[in-house]
């Protein structure tokens, strides 16, 4: 992994807080870590870091607020590490803006792996968009239109298309149910999962090779959906 990354950390928890930097800055990330959501804003606007693991309960505020503010000014890749597990409280933080979130405790591997995803995000945002993205066989070309599986050519409907193109731009994150509901119904029909639902499950058996058991357009239990590549 390029150690020209940067990670900041704002935890107020001090074992969590040194686990956090222990782990990151041993696979060669360079990091920071502060204890307040001031603190955290103060090196976002000055160090610019690349990533920010956040956690929810901070003591100077609430760290859904502060994911709200945070998204009104910077696309930075936010991965809340929080101890609050319910779904609901997933779909609020991924909703407020965050692009990850994973609940405490969890394991070392885990945090990596969704580290290197939204660094990954972070590259494509401060590049220019791509116009086609690769999954095994399968190619979508926003240029074109199209999508081909070996080369040969898959129909989706509109909607269809809107939704692979809408989790294709956001590799690696969490779309909720209400995010994709609004990007591709519109904001009168954020309560309709099942719409989601039904389109994932005609969008995966046209480009899955096992619909049952997807290798690219994953499930997040009770929360969205995340589409994620080969590498």
């Amino acid at each position: 992994m390029n150690n020209d990354s940067k990670i900041l950390i704002i935890e107020d928890e001090a074992p969590i807080r040194r686990f956090l930097d222990i782990l990151t800055t041993g696979h060669g990330y360079q990091v920071k870590t502060v204890e307040t959501a001031q603190e955290g804003l103060k090196q976002i606007t000055t160090w610019n870091p690349h990533l920010i693991l956040l956690d929810l309960g901070l003591p100077d505020a609430d760290g859904l607020d502060f994911t709200k503010e945070l998204r009104s000014w910077t696309e930075t890749p936010i991965i809340v590490i929080s101890a609050r597990d319910k779904e609901a409280d997933k779909v609020l933080a991924l909703d407020a803006g965050a692009n990850d979130y994973l609940t405490k405790p969890f394991g070392s591997g885990e945090l990596l792996a969704r580290i290197r995803v939204a660094l990954r995000i972070n590259t494509n945002i401060n590049s220019a968009e791509l116009s086609q993205y690769q999954f095994g066989e399968v190619v979508l070309d926003l240029a074109m239109q199209t999508v081909t599986n070996a080369g040969e050519a898959i129909k989706l409907t509109p909607k269809e298309y809107k939704i692979f193109t809408l989790l294709a731009k956001n590799m690696g994150k969490v779309l909720t149910h209400k995010q994709i509901l609004k990007e591709v119904w519109g904001g009168n029909y954020t309560e309709h999962a099942h719409y989601v639902r039904i389109h994932i499950a005609q969008l995966r058996h046209k480009i899955e090779r096992s619909p049952a058991q997807p290798q690219y357009i994953i499930t997040e239990n009770g929360v969205g959906y995340r589409l994620i590549s080969d590498d």
